[in-house]
């Protein structure tokens, strides 16, 4: 589907947070049935299956990226798993040491199947000194990673979650619009290395009938602004009287299509229209 229309699909596989669900098919991959996740550090089958399902997804996606996540990992249960334990000791290891150990063996995997791995900025936070130079650090989490990441010569995704995450539903359009994925990089050869921002659409409070109003048409207000540029956007002049009819126009042409996009003028993603009428007024 997204080949025909020219769109190039990133896969991510989130090792080794955000992994509790291998365990239904592959128990040993749990360290103990009461620590769940991160997964199994200690044994070779964690990689070897890391290894097959990455070989598998070579086949499907020929985008040149994978994600391989690395963020949110809560290495508290390795301590508390005799084995883990044990591992960690006679590898004269941290638990830190290991989530390090983990993300970096990973990418080896991944960069040996011929993918440039791409980790969530946490990685790149805890031992940059580390991460193989071809990776993408991916911002979520907090201002000015996009900064440091590009200063040390790494490529960086911007999806600040203050204004690029469409789960938080109190983000307006306005805030997706006016972000700016280069503020504080001047150098232009260190901008080059932003290769591009994402709007994040997590699914814990979503389901098949909000996900639409939920994602657009703030996402698209995000789009225009990847697409022009902060330069090209403030040309534009005061969104309100200029960039709002557009958008609003656009949501009307994304519901004509189907798509459940929510109004513009609502204060909070998801709400209904304030009145009768709206697109069908114009």
């Amino acid at each position: 589907y997204a080949k025909k229309r020219g769109v190039n699909v990133m896969s991510e596989v989130d090792v080794p947070g955000h992994a509790e669900s291998w365990g239904a098919g592959y128990p040993d991959l749990w360290p103990s049935k009461t620590c769940r996740e991160p997964l199994d550090v200690s044994k070779n089958l964690t990689f070897k299956i890391i290894s097959g399902i990455l070989s598998d997804f070579r086949k499907i996606f020929p985008f040149e990226l994978f994600h391989l996540g690395g963020d949110e990992v809560n290495t508290d249960c390795w301590n508390l798993t005799p084995h883990v334990k044990r591992w960690l000791q006679d590898h004269n290891m941290t638990a830190k040491d290991a989530y390090q150990y983990f993300v970096l063996k990973a990418q080896d995997i991944a960069i040996s199947q011929n993918w440039i791995p791409v980790n969530w900025e946490e990685t790149f936070t805890s031992f940059k000194e580390n991460l193989n130079p071809q990776t993408v650090v991916h911002n979520w989490l907090t201002d000015g990673v996009c900064v440091n990441a590009v200063a040390k010569g790494f490529r960086c995704i911007a999806s600040n979650q203050a204004f690029w995450y469409l789960d938080h539903l109190d983000i307006q359009w306005e805030d997706f619009y006016t972000y700016d994925p280069l503020e504080g990089i001047q150098d232009a050869s260190q901008q080059k290395l932003v290769i591009g921002g994402e709007v994040c659409m997590w699914g814990e409070t979503a389901d098949t009938s909000d996900v639409q109003q939920t994602i657009w048409p703030r996402a698209a207000a995000a789009a225009e602004r990847l697409w022009n540029g902060i330069e090209a956007t403030n040309t534009f002049g005061n969104i309100s009287s200029n960039v709002f009819p557009r958008l609003e126009y656009f949501r009307c042409l994304l519901n004509k299509r189907g798509i459940a996009a929510a109004p513009v003028s609502n204060r909070y993603a998801r709400q209904p229209p304030i009145g009768p009428g709206s697109c069908y007024d114009q």
